[in-house]
């Protein structure tokens, strides 16, 4: 699992834009800035739609004020599903950038891949949430039960920076 002091590994993700899927490369959003990305093991899942990420979109402008670029919000789906969420929850517009891990490739490089077949999640992410500058980790929270949102939340974010 990734840890403190880590720098980020490469890894391309994807979100919509006008014309469609754009790649992002996870550097690009953090070389020389400071970068708060949270992953949740599903869009229009219960704990991730009522509470994680309407704990980011609270804490945005506290987040801003602790000099913080850019919030990611990553799950292993497609990005039309993460830019469709990312507009219901009104994650989009409070500048959440919504980017699907599509092929799970950064959820297992940062070592926070899980499995629950009885419930339908199959190669999804751990619910965590971190901070990293210029690409390395600065906080790293992750829960151990993924049905839980309290140390990965927005506001226990702004208290760790």
């Amino acid at each position: 699992m990734v840890q403190v002091g880590e720098t980020l590994p490469e890894a391309t993700l994807l979100k919509m834009g006008a014309k469609g899927p754009e790649p992002v490369t996870l550097s690009s959003l953090t070389k020389g800035k400071k970068t708060v990305i949270f992953g949740l093991p599903g869009a229009y899942t219960g704990t991730c739609t009522t509470a994680h990420v309407p704990s980011f979109v609270r804490n945005m402008d506290a987040l801003k004020k602790k000099g913080v670029d850019h919030v990611v919000c990553v799950s292993v789906n497609d990005p039309f599903v993460m830019g469709a969420w990312g507009e219901s929850t009104g994650a989009t517009d409070a500048g959440i950038e919504m980017l699907g891990d599509a092929d799970c490739s950064l959820t297992e490089a940062l070592g926070l891949r899980f499995d629950a077949p009885p419930v339908g999640l199959v190669a999804r992410s751990k619910r965590y949430a971190l901070m990293a500058e210029d690409g390395v980790v600065k906080v790293f929270q992750a829960e151990e039960n993924p049905g839980v949102c309290d140390m990965s939340g927005g506001e226990a974010m702004v208290e760790a920076i």
